[in-house]
């Protein structure tokens, strides 16, 4: 383990969070809120430690799999601790443990909150807790290495770590180009969306904070009632917005680069829209009769199916109160998830394709054992070292879910509550049913219960691997 370029990096880290937190003081100062002085020691505290690290010489700038792994891992884990001590210091999250699971819920863009009454947190810190969202959806790494190269020639491995998906292309030939392209066509989204709030008079604070939670598919809203206290224009954009941010990013550099034919043969694209498109037509002829018209149904189950696939967490109504089928078919859609490479989170479509085409690839050779037969997606073969990460993320996942749950269940609440709120931690969702429903939250569980979630939200956002391995023995072995 080449331990120092670990550190050093991660002080890079500590440097971008003293930035990053330059925003929400400037928003403080515009509306002349006291609590924006909370961000000053953080912002000490982070430059205290960043500048020794920063200065650290490593004897090799080599960056391989593990040390990409572990950076990536610890980079989340800090950014997670550290994005909550503005919410202590300024005491409107009392709670340390709190403060670290609203965090990791904000840069995870999970958007489980422990909030009862979220209008009454000042304005700098709402902006801090949905900017949180948008540093996280595209990544902080990854916005670390578009403005430069933070370790020789291997910065791939860091884009690897950070994004989500069994695979990870290079859109360009360096690493810190793709980072540079990514991260902007994530912001030119970002503004196109504002744009287009502002045009429906939502006030800029408001459209600003609903375009970060939205870019980052993350689901913090600034009004208690989420998004049901705004336009039927606002709810749609919203929509609209949530499923373009869930769509692997490679498809927007193709429309760019006018390479149309990758998008027509894109597997996972049109396997998402099958799903989506069908999941809102049952669901609306499902609640047709909860609502005054066949409009208002498709409205609200088109919402509700594309904040539950893109994990964005945002809420129009109480889905808690659909019928069974419905519920049944969105907590579904929360682990089906969005696509590789958008800041969607869950399984990811591209997975569950591969499982599938592996499972039937199975009985194929079950009945014509000596055939061989490869694994297409979009026409590209998918090896065999593929398929394997995939299965090991699943057994991984099963086996995290399932222990998640057995330690939350000491709380006593309902069946449906553990379960939902497992699966919405895990898959980055936010909202559950029952107890942790859109109505609902998170505060009434256990400290140690709060931590889990924490865990599990930051696992899902990394895919797992990253956190995992910090607890391999062999991982902290140096060459």
């Amino acid at each position: 383990m080449n331990t120092k370029l670990v550190l050093k990096l991660n002080g890079y880290i500590l440097l971008f969070d003293v930035f990053a937190m330059v925003l929400p003081l400037i928003v403080a100062g515009i509306y002349k809120e006291s609590t924006g002085m909370a961000f000053l020691p953080v912002m000490l505290l982070c430059l205290a430690v960043a500048i020794p690290l920063i200065r650290i010489k490593p004897q090799k700038r080599d960056l391989f799999a593990r040390e990409g792994l572990v950076t990536v891992a610890l980079a989340w884990i800090i950014m997670s601790f550290v994005g909550g001590l503005p919410f202590f210091f300024s005491r409107e999250i009392p709670n340390l443990i709190d403060c670290f699971f609203e965090s990791a819920s904000g840069f995870t863009t999970t958007g489980a909150t422990i909030l009862t009454d979220i209008e009454a947190m000042s304005k700098c810190m709402l902006f801090w807790r949905s900017f949180t969202h948008w540093i996280g959806g595209m990544g902080v790494l990854m916005f670390v290495l578009a403005i430069a190269p933070l370790a020789g020639g291997n910065n791939m491995q860091l884009i690897r770590a950070e994004s989500p998906g069994p695979q990870v292309e290079k859109l360009l030939p360096k690493a810190n180009s793709t980072a540079k392209v990514l991260y902007g066509m994530y912001i030119g989204l970002t503004v196109l969306q504002v744009i287009f709030l502002m045009f429906g008079n939502m006030p800029l604070f408001d459209a600003l904070t609903t375009a970060f939670g939205t870019a980052g598919t993350g689901g913090f809203a600034i009004k208690s009632s989420s998004m049901g206290g705004y336009s039927q224009y606002t709810q749609i954009v919203v929509t609209v917005f949530m499923l373009l941010f869930s769509v692997n990013f490679n498809i927007y550099f193709f429309i760019i680069a006018k390479k149309f034919s990758s998008i027509w043969k894109n597997e996972e694209l049109r396997a998402f829209a099958i799903i989506v498109f069908a999941s809102i037509a049952l669901i609306t002829l499902n609640t047709v009769q909860l609502f005054e018209n066949l409009g208002g149904a498709i409205h609200h189950s088109s919402f509700a199916v594309a904040t539950i696939i893109s994990t964005s967490g945002f809420s129009t109504v109480d889905f808690n109160t659909w019928p069974d089928f419905s519920k049944t078919l969105l907590v579904v859609l929360m682990f089906i998830g969005a696509c590789a490479g958008s800041t969607g989170g869950g399984i990811k479509v591209s997975r569950i394709l591969i499982m599938f085409k592996s499972l039937k690839r199975e009985f194929f050779v079950l009945i014509h054992p000596r055939s061989v037969k490869t694994i297409r997606i979009s026409g590209k073969k998918i090896d065999d070292e593929t398929v394997k990460k995939v299965n090991s993320y699943m057994i991984c996942y099963i086996l995290l879910f399932f222990i998640s749950f057995l330690i939350i269940s000491f709380d006593n609440f309902g069946f449906e509550t553990n379960f939902t709120a497992v699966a919405a931690t895990l898959n980055n969702i936010g909202p559950g049913l029952g107890a942790v429903g859109p109505a609902g939250n998170f505060a009434a569980f256990s400290p140690l219960s709060k931590i889990v979630f924490a865990i599990d939200m930051i696992c899902g956002r990394l895919e797992l691997f990253p956190i995992l391995i910090l607890f391999l023995p062999h991982t902290w072995k140096k060459y």
